[in-house]
């Protein structure tokens, strides 16, 4: 099955939740993902003009379902841990900001994909939700969250599809520019948004 990576984590932050039995990331996930689907379909957000008002909604919903730090830590693997905290806090705005771009911004490409919550499993403070995406044509695609509790709540800070994960997708992809160039390097083509998101579905 080919779907489109935007289209496709436009659909893992929007799509409206399959009744299932749910343990505590679940249902905090489902729960979460059910208020962006209830101001998506908000009949105020759906008047002309109401554009960037939704997205800018979604945005702050989206911040309570992932964890934007761990994921652009993850994301940037080892070079992390040389990093300043100025650097950081800089990498975490720009990975959020890369992120939004490529993703949380394409609300509009949602084209009635539902997600079937299946298995959970628990380790410690690490969890995996695992999914399957219902297209309206009837094909399945087989999606997993990866979750930490952080402060007493289940955040995302991964989304693996068909079991690629898409932050070592990205991690690939700037150790490539670090390694090749310096990490100075990676920074600009974040600020001049000259880097092009990875396919979730390619190693």
């Amino acid at each position: 099955m080919k779907i489109a990576i935007v289209s496709l984590l436009v659909t893992l932050l929007f799509a409206p939740a399959m009744p299932a039995w749910a343990g505590e990331p679940t249902e905090q996930l489902k729960r979460q993902v059910d208020e962006v689907v209830k101001t998506l379909q908000s009949p105020e957000f759906q008047r002309e003009g109401r554009a960037e008002e939704r997205r800018a909604t979604v945005k702050k919903l989206a911040a309570q379902i992932f964890d934007f730090e761990e994921t652009a830590r993850r994301a940037l693997g080892r070079h992390w841990q040389s990093r300043t905290p100025a650097e950081r806090q800089e990498f975490v705005r720009l990975f959020s900001e890369l992120l939004e771009q490529s993703y949380i911004s394409k609300i509009d490409q949602y084209h009635g994909e539902k997600i079937a919550y299946g298995a959970e499993t628990i380790e410690g403070d690490q969890a995996t939700v695992k999914t399957r995406i219902m297209t309206p044509k009837g094909s399945e695609l087989p999606v997993d969250y990866r979750m930490h509790r952080a402060n007493d709540r289940w955040l995302v800070y991964d989304v693996a599809i068909e079991g690629v994960s898409l932050i070592a997708n990205y991690r690939t992809q700037f150790n490539k520019i670090i390694q090749s160039g310096s990490y100075e390097e990676l920074v600009q083509k974040l600020k001049s948004r000259a880097f092009t998101p990875p396919d979730a579905r390619k190693s």
